[in-house]
């Protein structure tokens, strides 16, 4: 990739119409969208990760999408691998790479070119961690990075092996990495916007996704998963509102329960990846309010005059 290649990204909370705004945004700009979702990699898990619909894959280029599937081990290392290709291949064409979504370390393993080429993989097919469950691997991250298992739950399993993972590389710990975003160069002419809204109606769109996906059939869909061999203990099937489901089949709870965690623990999530990207002075950020052309309205006219688009 040539120093100085132009990209662009979207980011924000989970549920505040990043994709809306990124379809109208991309197709004025002559930009394809690349997907950073730890979720949406995944095929067959379309409600709960709450993929693009039919109608948005139709307006303009995805990339990052239905990648891997949900039985099989995934990293952030072979994420930014498999990203990169994508962004080289649109940059080759004379379009402009737009990323867009809300995992914080899968944004910046791309735009900060984090390297992860001598690390150790891990997932959670991985012998050492196969016969451990969740208090367990928790100790073994709090013994890596005492710091970053204080910020991370021991029951989402998906984030512990990721911190480990990145823990593991030996060069920089996931808290420091988190902080400290000057310490990093991105070798791209990237152009970075956010977007937020008031917290009482970011917390109303996350309870009406919820209740929509649960009437998509989000059950039906894990219940496929499931007998496909999706098996509890894989990052994929730790991912939030495909746990809670699993364990409402599994007897565990009721959906009652279910649907009411998988919605406090998406507001916790939202919390948090608000957090990750306020802190990257990069981002500049638009209010979306309730009112989400006109925002894409303004970053459209912001990235052709920051980036002559």
């Amino acid at each position: 990739m040539e120093p100085g290649t132009k990209m662009a990204a979207i980011v924000g909370p989970t549920a505040i119409g990043k994709t809306a705004v990124a379809v109208t945004v991309a197709a004025e700009i002559n930009a394809e969208i690349v997907s950073i979702d730890a979720i949406q990699v995944y095929r067959g898990m379309d409600i709960g990760a709450n993929k693009p619909t039919k109608e948005e894959r139709e307006a303009v280029p995805f990339h990052m999408l239905d990648v891997v599937d949900p039985k099989e081990s995934f990293s952030v290392a072979r994420f930014k691998e498999l990203a990169d290709e994508q962004i080289l291949d649109i940059t080759s064409r004379g379009g402009l790479p737009l990323l867009v979504g809300g995992s914080g370390l899968y944004y910046r393993a791309v735009v900060d070119d984090l390297n992860f080429a001598n690390g150790h993989r891990v997932d959670a097919d991985d012998d050492e961690f196969h016969d451990m469950n969740d208090l367990e691997l928790h100790k073994l991250l709090e013994n890596l990075n005492h710091a970053a298992a204080l910020e991370i739950s021991p029951r989402n399993r998906r984030r512990v092996l990721r911190a480990i993972e990145v823990a593991r590389q030996g060069d920089r710990l996931m808290s420091e990495r988190q902080r400290s975003w000057s310490d990093y160069q991105s070798p791209y002419d990237a152009r970075v916007v956010g977007l937020k809204m008031d917290r009482v109606l970011l917390r109303r769109l996350i309870d009406e996704r919820v209740d929509r996906m649960m009437a998509q059939g989000l059950v039906d869909e894990v219940m496929r998963l499931k007998e496909t061999g999706l098996e509890r203990g894989t990052i994929a099937a730790e991912a939030l509102g495909y746990r809670q489901i699993l364990e409402h089949l599994d007897g565990e709870k009721t959906l009652d329960e279910a649907v009411d965690e998988i919605k406090r623990r998406t507001r916790n999530y939202a919390k948090r990846q608000m957090t990750w990207f306020k802190a990257d002075p990069r981002v500049k950020w638009f209010d979306v309010g309730e009112r989400p052309r006109d925002a894409a309205d303004m970053i459209i006219s912001t990235l052709k005059e920051s980036a002559n688009l």
